[in-house]
This record gives structure tokens, sequence and C-alpha cells, in this order.
């Protein structure tokens, strides 16, 4: 028997419910995982609100860490007692125990400890294909990345620190402000008090950056095109604030025949060669010190809708994870 949450119909934190569900022996190609942490992460409140639509009644959550306690048929790559991670799914992630295809775990370095994977490799593997493949960061080039106190931006400020680049960042407090120049932001701007394009036109003198990478969304969308430089990237990757409202194409072409791209984890993941490097150079920037990963603001997993009005009221600096 597994402890879950899940859903049987779409809406605010409350329509996540706690059930006890017989998971039974895994199938072939899978592995019961007994969990340790469970990551919480913003595309979660998508699932739950029916932004990002799932077949329904469903579990929630796509990120976890545990112990392989069994496996099924045809499972060589790991064994009983393996310590691995999942960031790409599939959904059902907010559970004591789970079953889950063996191709969509990595196993996790012995050098690394559970509170440096534990919730925050959904993040760390975004700022990878982000940074490093998306689009490929170079050493003295300005960028924006939003939301730095986050526990995104909180990995994405030090993986661009270490490249090299020159970093702004914004956030939305004076406390997330005091985070972000910690890990060694060059220019934190407070969207709450401050015009972030005209303190980024000032920073960038009046030529703009290269990159923009917005998982704010809806807010900061027109702003974020406005801080592009000529056939800059903007990089839409997530909708904190709501999702961007229709809009026509040519505006990219009268602020500068400027790119736009909208990715996925998954897109950049998708496939098993993909994940396993992608999590290898998010592997390495750990272990040699180049991130620093904080621990994560840690809930019981009974208390997911807790964990999740905190997380849509902006009150939790960092990454999250429940705990069975």
């Amino acid at each position: 028997m597994a402890t879950q949450i899940r859903i049987h119909e779409t809406g605010g934190p409350e329509v996540m419910k706690v059930e006890t569900v017989d998971i039974g022996a895994p199938g072939p190609g899978e592995v019961r995982l007994r969990q340790s942490h469970c990551g919480v992460n913003f595309i979660d409140t998508y699932h739950r609100t029916g932004l990002y639509p799932v077949p329904l009644p469903s579990g929630i959550g796509l990120e976890g860490l545990g112990v392989v306690e069994a496996r099924g048929d045809g499972v060589t790559e790991f064994e009983e007692g393996d310590r691995v991670f999942y960031a790409t799914g599939p959904i059902g992630g907010y559970a004591d125990k789970r079953l889950i295809p063996s191709e969509k775990l990595v196993r996790v370095p012995e050098n690394l400890s559970d509170d440096q994977i534990g919730g925050h490799m959904l993040r760390a593997l975004t700022a990878q294909y982000l940074l490093r493949r998306l689009y490929k960061v170079q050493p003295g080039e300005q960028v924006l990345f939003h939301a730095g106190a986050g526990g995104l931006g909180q990995i994405a400020i030090q993986w661009l620190k270490h490249i090299g680049a020159e970093v702004i960042t914004t956030v939305g407090s004076d406390e997330k402000a005091e985070v972000a120049k910690k890990l060694g932001a060059d220019h934190v701007i407070n969207y709450s008090t401050e015009d972030f394009v005209a303190r980024v036109k000032e920073i960038t003198n009046g030529v703009g950056v290269p990159v923009v990478y917005d998982g704010v969304g809806k807010t900061t969308w027109e702003g974020s095109l406005d801080c592009l430089k000529g056939r800059g990237m903007m990089v839409s990757f997530g909708n904190a604030s709501g999702s961007v409202e229709s809009f026509s194409p040519g505006i990219l072409s009268t602020k500068g025949s400027l790119f736009l791209t909208r990715p996925t984890l998954m897109g950049y993941c998708g496939t098993r060669p993909e994940l396993i490097e992608s999590a290898t150079d998010v592997f390495e920037v750990i272990g040699t010190g180049a991130v620093t990963i904080e621990k994560a603001t840690v809930y019981p997993l009974k208390d997911a809708v807790q964990a999740h009005k905190d997380l849509e009221g902006r009150k939790i600096v960092g990454s999250t994870v429940l705990m069975p």
C-alpha cells in the first residue's frame, strides 16, 4: 500500500486529497520506488488547476528521490537499494511509494547527499538545458534571468557566474534581492518598486541583452521583449504570474527581429541519452561546488495543500519538498 496525493477535479490547492492506494508489484521495465523526497514545482500547480490538462483522477508531481525497492522483469540497469531520482515524470510523484519506468530514473552519485538532490533536480535540469543547450551562454554576455531568488533562479545565477556571464536578475522583494546578491548576481532589480526595462537599458547602455529567460509569464512578457537587443532570444518557459495573452507574431519584428521559444524540460530531456547527459552536467557543477544547493523548504507529504498555497503565495524562497 502507498500513501499518495491525488486529484479528482481541477481547482485550488484544496482539490488535492491524501489517499491510500494498492500499487502492487512492478511490471516489466518498472521499479517500485520508496521515496524520501517529493519535489514540488510550479508545473504541479498547472496540472492541479487544469492549465496543463491531465486525465482525471490523477496523481500529482513530476519529481522524486528514493531507493529502488523492487524490480520488474527486464530491469537490468538498477539494483534493489540503489538511490535514484527522476524529474521528468510520469506524473504521480507526491507519494511515499510509487511504480515508475526504470528509463526515467538516474542513479545518484555517492558524493552527493539527499538534500542536494531531493526536490532540486527538475530545476537543476531546467537550468542546464536553458543555459547550456537551448541558448549556450558565453563568458562576458549580459543575461536577464527573471525570479532570481526562486529555486531555479538560485541555481541559474550561480551557473551563469560559473560560465562567466554578467547576470541581471529580477525579484519581488528586498528580502529576495539580498538572496540574489549573495548568490553573485551582478545587478538585482526589485520589479515591485523599479522599472526593470529601464534598469536593463541603463545597465546595457541602451543596447539590451541577447537573451531573456522568463518563467514569470504574463506580468513580465512585454517588458522582457523590450529588454532584448536586435535578433535577441526570448525564452518563455513558465507562467508563474499567469499565461501570456494572445499576441501577433508581428510584435517580434517591430521589436527587432526577435526570436521566441516556449521550451519544456521534457522537450530537452525526452530521450534517455539527453537525460543522462544533462544529469551528468548537473552532478559535475554541484559536485565541484560551482553551484551550491541550499536545503529545500520541507513540508510533510500530508501537507501538500499548504505547500501549494505557500508556493503560489510567493512565500517560499528556494526549492520546496514534501517528505513522507
